[in-house]
């Protein structure tokens, strides 16, 4: 019998099963969780017409069958940890919903109310993680002509702005001078986060090969994490930071030190590697008096610095790697953070209040 009852809770629910053979495989589709009988026929008719849809036209996608595909294409091209992502929200959220429906029968309706009413204890960071996914693997159908367009355009989730805290320069300056003073072994790793707005893999990943002293120039081609190991850069593109003289010299001195073996620029620490970068660097600023900043916040000080020194946002967007200028103009807030007080090397000095009787209104009518 293809549609069967249960009884959970004093109350009777009902699923729907409809099998059709196909190339010599059973193919099944499935209904859960329906609330009447009357329902459930109706439901089991719609069921047997996909089936039938599906056999006349082999072309046609379910949800399932095509996100499984385009998983395949994606490890072609993405990381493990990217992939591991993908596989997670469609088993825990996405499939639950939209699984055995056809790609043309997924509305911008069901979507919404997928990533707004069905996900349940993921907060909004999480649920436009689940769209974005979800809008990729449908842009993929479209690209491949099974919908005509893609029905997650339109939709969004709107995310409060995380509070990104940056250094202002007599904080960095105490960081350094504190950190060197006392010989912090993340010394080296902060100061060069410092003078070059790489991000935490790149400085992983960074080999004296890819440091060209004579032409002052830094190559960030690869990235490292934890999951993934040595890997492309985040947007995927190559770029090149300049080497300063300041820069020049830290690295020319680093060098001289010997202090690795393997060819790396930096020391691969314990607690770098485990991943502990950021605790440690919040700890130490508490310790010194200065804002409790994470690792990736020396990134966020470095292109403030750049910005309210004049460095004009394409230039930044370039020598960070911003894939769009859109995500350098979002620094451009954190930079009164650095110019609080800077108005008053002005000298300008307005009068004193005195006496007005003996004085003449020179802008009256």
């Amino acid at each position: 019998m293809p549609i069967y009852h249960e009884l959970k809770n004093g109350k009777t629910t009902y699923t729907v099963v409809a099998t059709a053979k196909m190339n010599g495989k059973q193919v099944n589709r499935k209904r859960r969780n329906i609330s009447s009988l009357a329902q459930a026929k109706r439901i089991e008719i719609d069921l047997r017409l996909d089936l039938r849809q599906l056999k006349e036209a082999p072309n046609r996608h379910t949800w399932n069958d095509w996100s499984n595909t385009c998983i395949q294409r994606m490890k072609l091209e993405f990381k493990n940890s990217t992939i591991m992502g993908y596989q997670g929200s469609l088993t825990k959220w996405i499939n639950p919903c939209l699984g055995n429906l056809f790609l043309d029968q997924i509305t911008g309706a069901m979507i919404h109310d997928l990533i707004y009413a069905q996900i349940q204890g993921l907060g909004m960071e999480g649920r436009r993680g689940v769209l974005k996914q979800l809008k990729r693997i449908l842009t993929m159908a479209v690209e491949a002509g099974h919908i005509p367009k893609n029905p997650a355009n339109g939709i969004s989730v709107k995310v409060p702005e995380a509070n990104q805290l940056v250094l202002n320069r007599t904080e960095i300056d105490t960081l350094l001078y504190q950190a060197k003073k006392l010989q912090h072994p993340f010394y080296n790793h902060w100061a060069m986060a410092l003078l070059t707005g790489m991000r935490n893999g790149e400085l992983h990943a960074l080999n004296w090969t890819d440091v060209d002293l004579e032409n002052k120039v830094i190559s960030v081609t690869k990235s490292w994490s934890l999951k993934d190991g040595i890997g492309p850069t985040k947007s995927t593109k190559n770029r090149y930071i300049p080497v300063s003289n300041e820069l020049e010299m830290f690295l020319r001195n680093l060098k001289s030190k010997g202090l690795t073996s393997d060819g790396k620029v930096l020391e691969q620490l314990d607690h770098w590697v485990s991943g502990e970068q950021a605790k440690i660097l919040k700890e130490f600023c508490r310790e010194i008096g200065i804002t409790p900043i994470k690792f990736h916040d020396l990134r966020a000080t470095f292109i403030t610095q750049m910005l309210v020194r004049g460095v004009s946002l394409a230039k930044v967007m370039k020598i960070v790697g911003h894939a769009t200028i859109k995500t350098t103009m979002r620094y451009l807030r954190l930079v009164a953070q650095d110019t609080q007080g800077a108005t008053e090397s002005l000298g300008i000095t307005l009068p004193r209040e005195f006496d007005t009787g003996n004085v003449v209104n020179l802008f009256q009518p």
